[in-house]
């Protein structure tokens, strides 16, 4: 967004330049340039070419005279082909200095004396496209200093505006912020009041060009005037085309340059159609699919029917709110004008200039949202500019619809604000910022502000709304810069609680990497490791791939696999943590999400070598890595740690076992079933465990305990049991049959077969006994066997063997 500084100031009072630069910054409309509408120069002043005749001896120039409000004329050679006599222009005179450090010099041109210049706008710097010297109107006074005459001691100022301040599109919006900054009033009441005082008088025909209005929704109100006998050839006034370049728009014609005019002065677009060219009647409506136009630019467009137009009896003539049409578009043969002022909703033209590679003033404002009150106000002003500089004879105004009233009642309370901003207000300050930026507001008795926030502030829906522009206006600046005052307190430690990462730590140290995987699966891969259970569908899945969310990482994990062996990575150890999601009904939205550590192993159990032997991964290497992460937790202290065999789907029935404590299930770790290998492209043997997050949410505190002086004593025993009985249940009860004596049981050896009886195994077990106070004697370390043995006996029928 581009704003003149001497637009500003036509709408209100304002300080000097550097701290208007510097507000508007501080305002949240950011300065991202500043430039002089005029290079430097001097001594230039207004003057009339009295006499201008052809150069005897160049066909190309022209020899002048010109007044410059002195006691002689000046005789100064031309070459600008608009050089005539009468006309008003710039001269620098002897002694004049030009942008580029240019001197005007007294000079012999082709054997006739030039004493000064007539001067071009890109020899004064002034960005301007026009052939030739300037043409100064003809009621400019003589000899009056040009820079003064033009108004050349502005500047441009170039904002950088964010999508919610669509008020700001405008010389008026972002005056009326600076004027709310600085507690001034704007003009613009007293302007609309006197423009609308004299709207009648405007009116001398009684034409109205029929309109009707199909889309209300997407145009809920639509203003046409007819303008009869406009003269389009008129010259542009000068002071419109100074405007117009400074807020970046070349000058085209008067019927363009006015509606240009008024788009950047009040925020509100207009169009202009040629009378001639529009058959029967205006439509309102939608587009029909296919529908073509040409467009100003001259380029075709093929229409799609979520666009709106504007169309005549034999099809559109404009894009709603973008670009109007070739074919009834104002040209220099035209007398009779069509002038339009529509409200269009934001909806209706957002995304909509893009689809046809369009971006135009118009529709970058009516996307964002133009105030609809200002409909009326620009198509009075606009009419009057008609009038002014065109000529013609106008009709009444034409408004179908109704023109919406978005304005929104805020209640906002004084704790609300002064808790958000930090600081104290008081309550004629809040009346007085946001009276300033428009609003109506009633203070309550309560401590509240009933607040009706203006037309053109689309902005503004909810009470922080209000806090922010009351905090902006008051100056971000005028907020104290204090250290922020904070209470700490020690935080609630548990030393107990045991770090995801802790345990991560764990399996990184085992040489596994952590991976992280969609929670959503393939549904027909997921069913192998999860058939006939109930899962949770997503209704609008990215891929077929990705269209249910996961019972477990098993799926993931398996499929992370077979992506490495394509890529010949045959040893592959990986991990990871995160939700898994099964349908509940009694669980919040239907859902239990639990938190899950799971890992793979496939391959070697370590990196290859020429110092080792290969060995593949097995069933107790695995269930080794699970019992070291378990051996860091408070597993042990919570009861019975026991892995289980099961039969679980996915899963080799011989080679899986679910881990229990104190008989709850908390995991799983066995060998995928070779089954699966196919359907998800995996080749070998690979092994994966599971285990709920909770389980390995706490540690072992360690207890301080004196380390025994005296030696301890071990003793071996060989147990003849069933095959069915689980060595870890014999251990578990080993240690469970000990007094406090016994300070350790571990196994050492396995044994099957002959001599052995079939269907019996030989468990060897080393009991380590031992006392802090003193050294045992043998009676005692035989009783502590003794009580083991027949603990053993009577629960799993072991007998001794003998050797």
């Amino acid at each position: 967004m581009i704003v003149s500084e001497l637009a500003l100031r036509n709408w209100t009072k304002l300080p000097a330049r550097e701290r208007i630069i510097t507000d508007l910054t501080m305002l949240g409309l950011e300065v991202d340039d500043v430039a002089p509408v005029a290079g430097e120069f001097n001594n230039v002043v207004v003057g009339e070419v009295v006499e201008c005749k052809q150069h005897p001896n160049a066909d190309k120039l022209r020899v002048t005279k010109v007044n410059v409000g002195e006691a002689e004329l000046l005789d100064i050679v031309c070459g600008a082909p608009n050089c005539r006599q009468g006309l008003k222009v710039c001269v620098a005179k002897v002694g004049a200095v030009l942008p580029g450090d240019f001197k005007i010099k007294p000079a012999e041109l082709r054997g006739e004396a030039s004493n000064g210049m007539l001067c071009s706008y890109s020899e004064l710097g002034i960005a301007i496209e026009a052939n030739g010297i300037i043409e100064l109107p003809a009621d400019a006074p003589v000899g009056t200093d040009v820079r003064d005459y033009l108004q050349l001691d502005d500047v441009v100022v170039e904002i950088g505006l964010t999508a919610n301040r669509a008020d700001c599109l405008s010389q008026l919006g972002v005056a009326r912020d600076l004027a709310a900054k600085y507690q001034l009033p704007t003009k613009f009441a007293d302007f609309k009041q006197e423009l609308f005082a004299q709207a009648s008088a405007r009116v001398t025909i009684d034409e109205i060009f029929p309109v009707e209005l199909v889309d209300d929704q997407a145009c809920p109100a639509y203003a046409s005037r007819v303008i009869n006998g406009v003269n389009v050839n008129a010259k542009t006034p000068e002071w419109m085309v100074q405007y117009l370049a400074r807020v970046g728009v070349r000058s085209i014609d008067p019927i363009v340059d006015i509606t240009n005019f008024v788009l950047h002065d009040l925020g509100h677009p207009l169009h202009a159609f040629d009378k001639a060219n529009l058959h029967e009647k205006i439509i309102v409506r939608a587009a029909q699919e296919g529908e073509k136009i040409v467009l100003l630019s001259g380029e075709t467009a093929e229409l799609k029917s979520n666009t709106l137009v504007i169309a005549d009896a034999q099809g559109p003539v404009a894009l709603a709110g973008i670009f109007g049409g070739e074919h009834s578009g104002v040209n220099a043969q035209t007398q009779d004008i069509v002038l339009e002022a529509a409200h269009f909703a934001p909806l209706a033209i957002v995304n909509r200039a893009r689809q046809y590679g369009l971006h135009t003033d118009a529709s970058h404002r009516y996307e964002r949202g133009v105030d609809p009150q200002m409909l009326l106000v620009a198509m009075e002003r606009a009419t009057q500019l008609v009038l002014e500089i065109c000529g013609g004879n106008a009709g009444p105004v034409n408004l179908l619809g109704q023109i919406p009233d978005n304005t929104k009642r805020i209640t906002l309370t004084h704790t609300l604000l002064e808790q958000i901003a930090g600081i104290g207000y008081s309550r004629q300050q809040v009346i007085d910022i946001l009276t300033g930026l428009g609003c109506y507001v009633t203070a309550n008795d309560d401590h509240t502000y009933t607040v009706v926030t203006p037309s053109w502030r689309f902005d503004l829906e909810i009470p922080e709304d209000l806090v922010e522009e009351i905090i902006r206006i008051h100056g971000y600046e005028n907020i104290p810069t204090e250290a922020p005052v904070a209470k700490l307190a020690m935080r609630q430690f548990h030393e107990a609680d045991l770090a995801l990462n802790r345990v991560k730590d764990v399996l990184v140290n085992r040489d596994f990497q952590e991976v992280v995987t969609y929670s959503f699966v393939e549904p027909k891969l997921q069913a192998l490791f999860h058939p006939n259970e109930p899962t949770l569908d997503l209704p609008n899945p990215i891929s077929v791939e990705m269209s249910q969310m996961r019972l477990s990482l098993f799926t993931n994990l398996y499929s992370t696999l077979a992506y490495n062996l394509k890529r010949q990575q045959k040893r592959v150890r990986i991990f990871e943590t995160g939700l898994t999601f099964v349908p509940n009904p009694q669980a919040e939205l239907g859902v239990s999400q639990e938190l899950v550590l799971a890992g793979l192993v496939a391959g070697e159990t370590t990196p290859e070598s020429w110092n080792h032997k290969a060995q593949a991964v097995d069933f107790f290497h695995v269930k080794g890595i699970v019992e070291d992460l378990l051996a860091i937790t408070n597993a042990s202290e919570l009861g019975e740690v026991r892995f289980a065999p099961a039969q679980v789907a996915g899963f080799h029935p011989g080679q899986t076992a679910e881990i229990l404590i104190n008989g709850e299930k908390v995991g799983l770790v066995g060998k995928v079933h070779p089954a699966l290998a196919k359907p998800y492209g995996v080749s070998g043997d690979a092994y994966m465990f599971a285990l709920e997050a909770k389980a390995i949410s706490q540690t072992h505190v360690p207890q301080v305990q004196p380390v025994s002086k005296f030696p301890s004593n071990k003793r071996d025993i060989a147990l003849i049991v069933k095959d069915d009985v689980l060595v870890g249940d014999l251990v578990a009860a080993a240690r469970k049959a000990g007094s406090e004596l016994l300070t350790d049981v571990q196994l050492f050896d396995l044994f099957t077969g002959a001599p052995l009886e079939q269907g019996t195994k030989s468990v060897a077990l080393t009991l380590t006994i031992t006392a802090s106070d003193r050294t045992l004697e043998d009676a005692e370390t035989n009783a502590e066997m003794t009580r083991v043995v027949s603990a053993l006996t009577a629960e799993f029928g072991a007998v001794l063997r003998e050797v």
